[in-house]
């Protein structure tokens, strides 16, 4: 790693600062989401253009010395690659890292919770959008709640503190469970986080109408608990948070009908080296072969400067202004460009 000099803080046409760094480490899941992977087969990445560990702390690093003190593992599902504790520790020893965080679906979560614990990951998410055996089954494609829910106890019993729970919220398949997903939060020890469904690329069934909107959410809640109170100091995170009458504290992320843009801070790298200024964005740039070419690591960062200050993405706020709004891309185009994908851009 370089020295310990003061990272260069970077901030693009509106005044965002390159902050949280999403890296994937997979494209593959084990989980068929409808609103995420519809299909059974996809176009994967070549697994020789895959960063090795070493080369995604190398530039891990680069966006360190850049003021990304961030990081968050993603996939597809990042439980996914082996000997992934290791890369975890190999991040957590950066000194620029305030925080590191892994996203995943929980269903390998109980059999790697303590290695991560122990290799200095940070904090987790855990996607869980039902409670119901027959609707995971349903929603995923696979039979796998009973693991999930294991791997959230064996991630509390390692010592995981913080955790939260993402749940997806769509019209008339899960919206009943929004009181029996905040109980389970509560008795978890998590914080439950509602998001609304997203028309990203692999959302290629996504329609307006299956939209169950931040309004709505709070309704239910409050029908359901009493009074819902929002807290301040949001920041550039993603998820609003309010607070019920007995201190149990939930958040939204709805950045369909009240996007975030403005204030994200957050990039995307993919498990072969793509870096992507927006979840909407459609072209990426390629980070793997300047760094497999040997380019110096002012050279890498000169090329990350230089975009992120272009850069002027607001991919959620734009698509809520279209008066006709459907699929973002249709299949034909994923199928050309895998990396147009939620699941190999990270979420």
């Amino acid at each position: 790693m370089a020295g310990n000099h003061n990272p260069r803080t970077v901030y693009d046409t509106l005044g965002r600062p390159l902050r949280s760094l999403r890296i994937s480490v997979t494209d593959r899941c084990n989980l068929r989401c409808r609103y995420c992977m519809p299909r059974e087969e996809y176009v994967w990445l070549p697994r020789e253009d895959l960063l090795t560990f070493e080369e995604i702390a190398e530039l891990a690093d680069v966006f360190a010395e850049l003021g990304t003190d961030k990081l968050r593992l993603t996939g597809g599902e990042p439980l996914l690659r082996h000997d992934l504790p290791k890369l975890v520790e190999m991040l957590a020893r950066n000194p620029r890292v305030r925080e590191l965080a892994l996203t995943t679906n929980g269903v390998l979560l109980e059999e790697n919770a303590v290695a991560l614990r122990a290799a200095g990951l940070q904090r987790l998410n855990v996607s869980l959008d039902t409670l119901r055996p027959e609707r995971f089954a349903e929603l995923t494609r696979r039979d796998a709640l009973a693991a999930v829910l294991s791997g959230i106890d064996a991630a509390h019993r390692a010592g995981f503190r913080g955790t939260k729970i993402d749940s997806v919220i769509l019209r008339g398949r899960n919206e009943e469970e929004i009181g029996g997903l905040l109980e389970f939060g509560r008795h978890a020890g998590a914080e439950v986080r509602f998001l609304e469904y997203m028309d990203v690329a692999g959302a290629t069934e996504w329609t307006p109408g299956q939209v169950f909107s931040r309004e709505e959410i709070l309704g239910m809640v409050a029908g359901r608990f009493g009074s819902v109170t929002p807290l301040d100091g949001r920041g550039a995170a993603p998820a609003e948070r309010f607070v019920l009458p007995d201190g149990t504290i939930f958040g939204i992320i709805a950045s369909t009908t009240t996007p975030f843009c403005r204030a994200c801070d957050r990039s995307r790298l993919t498990a072969d080296g793509m870096w992507y200024l927006c979840l909407y964005a459609t072209q990426g740039i390629n980070l793997r072969d300047p760094l497999r070419a040997g380019v110096s690591r002012e050279e890498l960062k000169t090329r990350i400067c230089s975009a992120w200050e272009r850069r002027a993405d607001r991919g959620a706020e734009q698509r809520r202004g279209l008066s006709a709004r459907g699929n973002f891309i249709p299949v034909e185009g994923l199928r050309r460009d895998p990396h147009l994908e939620m699941h190999t851009r990270g979420g």
